[in-house]
C-alpha cells in the first residue's frame, strides 16, 4: 500500500511559479514510476508528466514541455514538479500517481493517487 499526499498548489499570477511536492508513505517508493496528472473543471484528468522509478526517463506533455520539470529524491521518499512560466489554461487540480507499469500517459496505470492540491492561474 501506498499513501500519496500532494503540496505546494495555490494562487500565482500568469508567468509566475510554483512547485509542487508529493510525499509517500512505506519503504517502496522507488519501486514504482511516478506520475503528474491533472483535472479543470468540466474536463478530463490529463497526463501532465512521469519519471522512472530510478529517475533516469521523464516524459511530459506537449502543452508543458519547456515549462514544467518533474524530478524525484527517493531518499525522501518525494517526487516534484517545478512549473515555470505558468498560464491561465493551467489552472486545475494536480495529482500524483505511482505505477508499477503500463503505458506511462494513460492513468489507468497507475494504482495510488493522491488526493490532488489546487492550481490557480490568474491572468
Amino acid at each position: 500500500q501506498v499513501q500519496l499526499e500532494e503540496s505546494g498548489g495555490g494562487l500565482v499570477q500568469a508567468g509566475g511559479s510554483l512547485r509542487l511536492s508529493c510525499g509517500s508513505s512505506g519503504r517502496t517508493f522507488s519501486t514504482y514510476a511516478m506520475g503528474w496528472f491533472r483535472q479543470a473543471p468540466g474536463k478530463e484528468r490529463e497526463f501532465v508528466a512521469f519519471i522512472s522509478r530510478g529517475g533516469v526517463r521523464t516524459y511530459y506533455a506537449d502543452s508543458v514541455k519547456g515549462r514544467f520539470t518533474i524530478s524525484r529524491d527517493n531518499a525522501k521518499n518525494t517526487v516534484y514538479l517545478q512549473m515555470d512560466s505558468l498560464k491561465p489554461e493551467d489552472t486545475a487540480v494536480y495529482y500524483c500517481a505511482a505505477s508499477q507499469g503500463g503505458t506511462y500517459y494513460y492513468y489507468g496505470s497507475y494504482n495510488y493517487w493522491g488526493q490532488g492540491t489546487q492550481v490557480t492561474v490568474s491572468s
